[in-house]
Parts: structure tokens; sequence; C-alpha cells
């Protein structure tokens, strides 16, 4: 499931190639992936306009037109954007035909992703949290937004309301180098393990974004290419491997119905 890395990462090497540009339309090819407005509106209101920024906040990628709209897309569980010409990838579902011969091809095997227009991106951002990789995400923040909650703590990083863009693959990662057991009341943790775990959020997600996102099913880069923090994990989707630190088998859990990987012997119950 692309995460704040990997749609980081789509942000960054997509920008140079289409900003700027103009779109003549788009193809639905499943038209159920547009959330709003209706298909008719969509195509009036999105044909000719120019993209003249692309943003992120959370897991959402964001095209800001010239027309003050905004385009913005979820990939959800599966999704790619490939950016090329002919000929169509497999599981396309939506394609921006570009004023430059070029495409974008929205890639969903799973047909979860979105794709929205709007009038204000805030109407859709504004149920986010903090974005963990800036300056005003402070261990203090962290600290106050775990202390009000007895929640498992994987369930608090990977709550999108709260803190933007985690999702299972780096909490788990996040934790294992904090040394914090997912299934620890969030309120439990103490000060020294609150500043651990802050310190180890930013320092996951920053070599995730480094190794251009993880390509651990469906993720591919814009040019086509896989990202490669996947090969860094240390816990998330390694079940039954080893630990890396003290060689016990990686575990598998549930909590919230998400499935949760760690290592027992160095993420103990009790802190």
């Amino acid at each position: 499931m692309p995460e704040l890395p990997e749609v980081e990462t789509i942000k960054s090497e997509l920008s140079p190639h289409i900003i700027g540009r103009s779109i003549n339309g788009v193809t639905l090819l499943w038209e159920r992936m547009l959330s709003q407005p209706s298909p008719e509106e969509f195509h009036l209101h999105i044909a000719g306009k120019k993209i003249t920024g692309l943003a992120r906040r959370g897991k959402y990628l964001i095209f800001r037109l010239d027309s003050g709209d905004s385009l913005i897309i979820h990939l959800r569980m599966s999704g790619a954007l490939i950016l090329g010409g002919d000929p169509t990838p497999k599981y396309t579902r939506a394609i921006i035909h570009l004023n430059n011969g070029k495409s974008i091809f929205f890639c969903d095997p799973r047909k979860f992703g979105r794709i929205q227009l709007v009038k204000d991106e805030c109407d859709i951002t504004k149920k986010l949290g903090p974005e963990p990789l800036e300056k005003d995400f402070t261990a203090e923040v962290l600290g106050k937004m775990l202390s009000k909650r007895k929640a498992p703590v994987k369930a608090v990083l990977i709550d999108q309301a709260l803190i933007a863009g985690i999702g299972n693959m780096y909490a788990d990662e996040a934790l294992f180098a904090a040394r914090i057991n997912p299934l620890r009341p969030a309120d439990s943790l103490s000060q020294n393990e609150i500043n651990r775990l802050h310190k180890a959020i930013r320092m996951v997600l920053r070599d995730a974004i480094d190794s251009k996102g993880a390509s651990v099913s469906n993720y591919f880069r814009p040019g086509g290419e896989k990202g490669s923090a996947h090969s860094h994990f240390k816990v998330a989707h390694r079940k039954g491997e080893l630990c890396p630190v003290c060689g016990r088998p990686i575990k598998r859990i549930s909590i919230r119905q998400r499935g949760s990987h760690y290592c027992p012997k160095c993420q103990p119950e009790r802190g």
C-alpha cells in the first residue's frame, strides 16, 4: 500500500515532467474510480487546464490547476501512476492525457484508488493529522497525542486523523526501531519511549524516501522502476524470518484488523 514515502517519491519524480503542462482530457476506463463530481462535470472542468503545481498531503497526491481547482488522487491499496506513451499498461483504470503527447496512467489492480476534482483541497485534507516530517511535529506533540489514547500504539500511528501518511509498513518499522511493542496502550509510553518513537518515525520515513519507496506489491515509480525501501525492512512483511538484531522469528499479529509485524524479544510486551 503506498504510504507517505511512496507518494512523496511519485510527487518528486512526476513534478518535472508535468508542471506547466495542460491536460487535454482524461479517459476513465473505470468510472467508479471518480468520487466527485459527476463524469460529465469532471470532463467539462478538467479539459484544457494547466497543471501549476503538484503537492502531497498525507497519502493524497494533489494536482493544482490554473482554474483554482485541485485534482486529488488517492492510490489506496494497489495504485500506481506511470508516465509514458503507448502501449497502455496493464490494470490501467484512468488516463490523464497531457498536451505534450505523454499520458499519466493510473494503474490499480484492486480498483480501490480514487480521483476527485474539487474547488478547495482543504475539504479533503482538513481531516488529516499533522505531517510527521514537518518541524511542528515534535516529540511533545506526539506525546500529547498518545497520552489521550488507550488504543494500541500501532493503531494510533496509522490513524490518518492523528498523523498523516503513516501506514502499516512504516509503523511496524518505527516501532521496531524504537523497541516498542505494537500492542502497548498508547498512553503507557514513558517520555523516553516517546522520544525514541518520534526519532524513529522520522528516521524510517526519511530513509524510505531516500530509497524511493517500497515495492512490496504493486508500487512502481512514475518511470516504471521499483523502489528499494523494502530491502531494508527489519520486520515489516518478514513474518517467520529471523530478527536482524536478536535472531528470533518475526511474528505477525492482527491489530484492529490490520496485519502487524514485530519481534517479541526486541519489543517486549512490558516497557
